[in-house]
């Protein structure tokens, strides 16, 4: 194993530090109530019910009932994973969420 030179090191670190420094600060923390709204925004998506605003300006894709469907089912799934080990507002939250877009997923293959 080669040894590493201080100058080198510091520099490196400088570097990362400066680039760091530079990435967005807006980046939502990692918490349960955020994977379930990014997993349900993905599933909106798929159903075709998400605003324009969210593709600036460009087109949306086309309706996928089918992954929008895959996608509910994984959340079902991990409602019944986490189940009794959630807090009580992230269990409303993943109620509500799957309640809402069951019935969007229904109103959608209803069309």
């Amino acid at each position: 194993m080669t040894e590493v030179d201080p100058k080198e090191a510091a520099r490196a670190e400088h570097e990362a530090d400066a680039v760091e420094g530079a990435q967005p600060t807006h980046v939502p923390l990692a918490t349960f109530t955020t994977l379930v709204l990014s997993m349900s925004t993905t599933a909106l998506v798929q159903l075709g019910g998400a605003p324009p605003e969210f593709f600036g300006g460009e087109e949306p894709p086309p309706a996928n009932p089918a992954m929008a469907k895959h996608s509910i089912d994984m959340l079902a799934l991990l409602e019944e994973k986490t189940r009794g080990n959630l807090d009580g507002e992230e269990e409303r939250i993943l109620q509500q969420v799957l309640y809402d877009l069951r019935m969007r997923y229904v109103a959608a293959v209803k069309r």
